[in-house]
């Protein structure tokens, strides 16, 4: 195994078993802009077209996968977490006989955490026993899918914060949570949609190393993982609609208490300020005006109206 750091982008990894007669090359490039192309035209028979896939300035919104003069070169996207919200990464693969090129803007870390195992362990990876490029890509797309399935781990304990906010009656920071969460399985299920059919086209692959019935065997496992993830995928969105629509119903439930309290306060007090407002008018011959007692009688009159009312609205249950 050798390890070489060509430029400040550029990374080399050199994948050897003595005990087999060929080797890997894998060259992980971050950031590419001009010269990391120009790298690439100049030690690579690539299609100009696929080069500009690279650059860093070219941001796909789908994944896709080109055959080239004995080469593919594929698109693809993997979810990762910036900030609470899911983002997606993108990683341009360029696969031939003997080499594997990566090309990314760093945000998917456990590309690079893979590409540093390779650097301290090579015997530990599935590609050093087998030095097949199509291996050394199926190990480095197991990888990020795995990652895949860490993300929705740390979404279904997301979801049972969410569900003991909801029932412990903290309803704001529930729908602010929910939000976000809906937000972020939309982004996956957009990142994640059109894998399968990319990986079911790679299981045609041919290496000369690799019997094409083991290729098949291995990739068969990231089409499995693939359906997993959309499974746990959907099961996730129907939790949370479950979630939202609980949150809501206990909102609304809320607001037609508080509504319920204004509307029986307003009935309450409507008698006492009609009450006021006729005995306000300064009219001649008012009942009790005169009377020595009439500001108690009038309050009298008051409460008894308040406390008829409350004991119509008990005898409604109402109350």
């Amino acid at each position: 195994m050798a390890y070489k750091r060509l430029t400040d982008r550029i990374e080399e990894l050199k994948i050897d078993n003595p005990r087999v007669a060929s080797s890997i090359k894998w060259v992980n490039i971050i950031n590419a802009g001009k010269d990391e192309i120009d790298y690439l035209r100049r030690n690579y028979n690539f299609n100009l077209v696929h080069l500009k896939t690279a650059a860093s300035s070219v941001s796909f919104q789908r994944p896709m996968i080109f055959k080239g003069d004995g080469y593919l070169c594929l698109v693809l996207h993997f979810p990762t977490l910036k900030d609470e919200n899911i983002v997606a990464g993108e990683v341009d693969f360029f696969v031939g006989h003997g080499y594997l090129i990566t090309v990314h803007n760093n945000t998917l870390k456990v590309l690079t955490h893979f590409f540093s195992l390779g650097k301290k362990s090579p015997d530990s990876l599935l590609s050093y026993s087998l030095e097949s490029s199509a291996i050394l890509l199926y190990e480095v797309l197991g990888h990020l899918m795995d990652d895949c399935f860490q993300l929705l781990d740390d979404s279904s304990l997301k979801i049972n914060e969410i569900e003991e906010l909801i029932f412990t009656r903290q309803q704001k920071k529930a729908v602010e949570k929910i939000m976000t969460f809906r937000r972020n399985i939309i982004n996956i299920r957009k990142i994640m949609q059109n894998h399968k059919n990319i990986l079911q086209s790679l299981m045609e692959m041919e290496s000369s190393l690799v019997e094409k019935a083991a290729i098949k065997k291995y990739y068969s496992v990231l089409v499995e993982n693939s359906k997993r993830i959309w499974e746990m995928l959907d099961n996730q969105k129907e939790m949370i609609e479950v979630l939202n629509s609980t949150n809501e119903s206990i909102l609304n439930d809320r607001m037609t208490d508080i509504m319920k309290t204004l509307t029986i306060f307003s009935v309450i007090v409507f008698p006492l300020t009609l009450l006021a407002a006729i005995f306000g008018m300064n009219a001649k011959y008012m009942p009790f005006i005169d009377h020595p007692l009439g500001f108690w009688m009038i309050l009298g009159i008051m409460g008894f109206c308040s406390i008829g009312m409350v004991t119509f609205f008990k005898s409604k249950r109402w109350i």
